[in-house]
């Protein structure tokens, strides 16, 4: 772990790869597990405003979902997430024609409906974030599902802090990441 600015990071975004591969997967980590995704105080807000918007882009099940319980929950944690379908499926999932998961929030996003791609906590995946009072904690969430996404990184030699650098700019800003960076750098030398 190292400090930068008021962060805690684990190294192990330095020093392991990955690259996500949904051919293998078929997004999985958006179908698997027992809880929606981590949703931040702000974008609780952004969800309810966003939902007629969103709409067209998400399946019946999970509107109806969405209009049963909400844009977001209270997971059993007591932190907000997004709801399932089945108690398994994000409910803001779509479903290619070969059974890949996708996010409708984002594809709302990339055909310029909406100015939000997503809960941060999904850019950032497998990075997690989790606010302390003193500091933000910057871990990296090893899940059996993500295995093909580590082969494929490294073989493409990408360590994770470059696979999510888009949502790290997002969620911590270019001067930061920028700082990140340096850090890699001077730990590959070591």
């Amino acid at each position: 772990m190292f400090q930068l600015d008021s962060t805690i990071v684990s190294e192990e975004i330095l020093t392991n790869d990955f690259v996500c591969n949904l051919s293998a997967c078929k997004g999985a980590c958006c179908v698997d597990g027992e809880a929606g995704a981590p949703v931040e105080d702000k974008e609780t807000e952004i969800l309810v405003d966003i939902f007629k918007e969103v709409k067209p882009y998400l399946r019946p099940e999970g509107i109806a979902a969405i209009e049963e319980q909400g844009a977001f929950v209270k997971g059993e944690d007591g932190e907000w997430e997004t709801p399932l379908v089945n108690k398994s499926e994000c409910a803001y999932v779509t479903f290619s024609e070969n059974g890949t998961a996708k996010c409708g929030l984002e594809a709302a996003y990339n055909a310029g409906v909406t100015q939000w791609k997503k809960p941060i906590s999904c850019h950032l995946y497998p990075v997690r974030v989790r606010e302390y009072s003193e500091f933000t904690a910057v871990n990296y969430h090893q899940w059996h599902i993500c295995d093909t996404a580590c082969t494929l990184g490294a073989s493409l030699k990408v360590p994770i802090y470059k696979f999510v650098k888009e949502a790290l700019v997002r969620k911590f800003g270019s001067e930061w990441y920028a700082k990140l960076e340096e850090v890699a750098e001077e730990y590959t030398k070591s």
